[in-house]
């Protein structure tokens, strides 16, 4: 299966694009201006602590002030049997105050109106290991299953590990391959990227950034890139260099499949990403046989919907369902990860009678989220035939950064009628008679509007005139939208 990363830089952004067999399967936009911040840590200063919600709020010389809950605040507590705390979190109250300088790390960047949420227990990535300087516990990934492959990671860990060392790793699943030589230097540099943070905290004030996480077209390398990468095509000279730079000091074995690209034609328009960040913007998404998703991301959740729509191509009804659902499986796990969609999802599903056509689209669903990096949870067909699951929300959608809410429609997806505003228009008018006596009433409308009362509205003016017994004139305003009117009285 071939694997390609490609990268397009400008001054302004850096995007980035996952394909797979020539279909892309992940965008990734980080904007110069509008960095993201998971994973930075920061000098924080406890502004309020709010009890009664067990959270507090921490200036971190952003805009708006970051958001702490007790449960991310790390405590050295018994463990149980499992790795989880014996013992119930101390209450917040008990462990900040109003005024505290400490050390914070985002772990969700801001979304919407909602600030960033912060722990006070740090991890520090780096290819093959993540550093957790105030744990001392040995993890492993969970996509490494094997259980004595699991021990003998933990076992050649140990051994690299320096006498004396405060802290814990997890072993990430490229370590699987990785070389002695290759542990001990991720070991090496994420101790010193600690000691120098732990230097700067005390030289610094508060509110202040002791550490920056890579910059997207680094992560890449860190991150993204797999053995099943044949190419990273990166389209700027400077951060080809850069990633070179990277790649020899921390990734080596991937030095020679990064490339330059210098042709004439933009990268994204040669390989056909462009299109499909406007696919990615709709609400419709075709299906190959014919069928289409209708896809509604909201505050609360994210639906989607199954339609048949004109494909007729099964031996029966059943089998035409059956076989648009298990097509809609696999493009649905493809756009959650294209449009970076979080939080609860509600997937419906064409209604299925059959148990096993069920169980088989459940299957298939499951089997093509295994690719997503992201953390989720599927809890399978509900009694009412939805599937519902859930996906860590870590990053705004695509939607949300590429886009803003309609001035318009201000986000509802629909605008009154014409006809609608003709009659508010009316009403308004009655209002305004009964309580100034004006010697004429103006309209001012956008043109759809002032058509409609010029024509299939126009008795019902005439009527309304005669009742106040004062002239109605019209007037276009073409900066108005459909829904905007005045009344002027003259």
């Amino acid at each position: 299966m071939t694997e390609d990363i490609l990268i397009n830089i400008t001054p302004q952004e850096t995007r980035v694009a996952l394909v797979v067999q020539g279909a892309v399967q992940e965008l990734h936009i980080e904007r110069t201006l509008t960095r993201g911040l998971a994973g930075n840590v920061y000098l924080g200063k406890v502004v309020r602590v709010l009890p009664g919600m067990q959270s507090a709020f921490i200036d971190i010389g952003l805009e708006r002030a970051a958001f702490l809950h007790v449960a991310d605040i790390w405590e050295a507590r018994p463990h149980d049997g499992n790795g989880g705390s014996s013992a119930p979190p101390t209450p917040i109250e008990k462990i900040l105050f109003d005024g505290q300088v400490l050390t914070v790390q985002v772990i969700k960047d801001p979304i919407g109106t909602k600030g960033a949420r912060l722990s006070t227990q740090v991890s520090l990535a780096g290819r093959l290991l993540v550093f957790l300087p105030q744990d001392s516990h040995i993890g492993i990934s969970q996509r490494i299953g094997d259980e004595a492959e699991r021990e003998t990671l933990r076992e050649r860990l140990q051994l690299l590990l320096p006498e004396g060392l405060v802290g814990g790793f997890i072993i990430r699943t490229m370590a699987e391959t990785a070389t002695e030589r290759e542990l001990q230097t991720d070991i090496e540099y994420l101790t010193k990227l600690w000691g120098d943070l732990n230097v700067r905290s005390r030289e610094v004030p508060a509110a202040t950034l002791l550490y920056q996480d890579l910059n997207l077209a680094q992560r890449v390398l860190r991150d993204m890139a797999t053995e099943e990468t044949s190419r990273v095509v990166v389209d700027s000279r400077e951060t080809f260099a850069k990633m070179q730079e990277f790649a020899r000091a921390y990734t080596p074995a991937l030095l020679e499949r990064v490339t330059h690209y210098v042709g004439d034609r933009p990268l994204f328009d040669l390989n056909g990403v462009e299109d499909e960040i406007e696919k990615a913007l709709s609400r419709r998404v075709d299906l190959k046989s014919g069928g289409y998703l209708i896809i509604d991301q909201t505050e609360a959740m994210t639906t989607i919907d199954v339609n048949t729509g004109g494909f007729v191509g099964g031996r029966s009804f059943d089998d035409t369902i059956f076989k648009t659902n298990l097509e809609a499986s696999q493009v649905i796990a493809r756009q959650l990860r294209m449009r970076n969609l979080g939080g609860i999802i509600i997937i419906d599903f064409i209604d299925m009678e059959n148990a096993d056509h069920r169980a088989a689209v459940l299957a298939e669903l499951n089997k093509a989220l295994e690719k997503d990096r992201t953390r989720l949870t599927v809890n399978g067909f509900t009694q009412l035939g939805l599937v519902e699951m859930t996906r860590k929300r870590t990053r705004e959608s695509l939607a949300h950064v590429l886009c803003e809410t309609c001035p318009t429609c201000h986000g509802r997806g629909e605008l009154k009628t014409a006809q609608t505003i003709c009659y508010e228009i009316l009403r308004g008018i009655v209002r305004e008679a009964k309580q100034f006596n004006a010697r004429e009433f103006r309209i001012l409308a956008a043109q759809s509007v002032i058509d409609m009362f010029m024509d299939e509205e126009s008795q019902s003016l005439a009527q309304l005139g005669d009742f106040i017994g004062k002239p109605i004139s019209l007037q276009v305003e073409t900066v108005y939208t459909q829904e905007q009117y005045d009344i002027v009285l003259i």
